[in-house]
């Protein structure tokens, strides 16, 4: 049995697109969101992430869970699973790219090749739902 990196993203949808984040030398795009810390909740490892990443503050009660996908985690050896639990929330603020993020950019069904496996499976799921164009 191979590793599995545990981690929670920010769904924001607008306009049947998704937000995605690029971090400093990296190609792929991913949904925001990254890995908890000891102790920490989904929510409070989303809050946290988002506002590091796109320096924008998530309103925790309205977090809901959108889905939780697993796949082969980019870069590491076979069997090293990555798990992504997904929620939307409301949020205050424009999301900008913040600390490693390089680029954000608004993402479509036709831009899943330039994202992971574990985010092409939320895109598959979001766009199955008809929130994804």
């Amino acid at each position: 049995m191979g590793r599995l990196i545990d981690t929670v993203a920010w769904v924001h949808l607008a306009d049947g697109r998704i937000l995605g984040a690029r971090s400093r030398g990296k190609e792929l795009f991913y949904i925001p969101g990254g890995k908890r810390e000891p102790g920490e909740s989904d929510v409070q490892t989303l809050v946290r992430e988002v506002r590091e990443e796109l320096a924008v503050a998530l309103d925790p009660d309205s977090a809901e869970h959108v889905g939780t996908y697993t796949a082969q985690a980019e870069g590491h050896p076979d069997g090293t699973l990555v798990r992504m639990a997904c929620y939307t929330a409301r949020h205050e603020g424009t999301p900008r790219a913040s600390n490693e993020i390089e680029e954000i950019a608004w993402l479509s069904l036709a831009d899943r090749h330039r994202t992971p496996l574990v985010d092409q499976a939320a895109f598959d799921a979001l766009a199955e739902a008809g929130r994804l164009r």
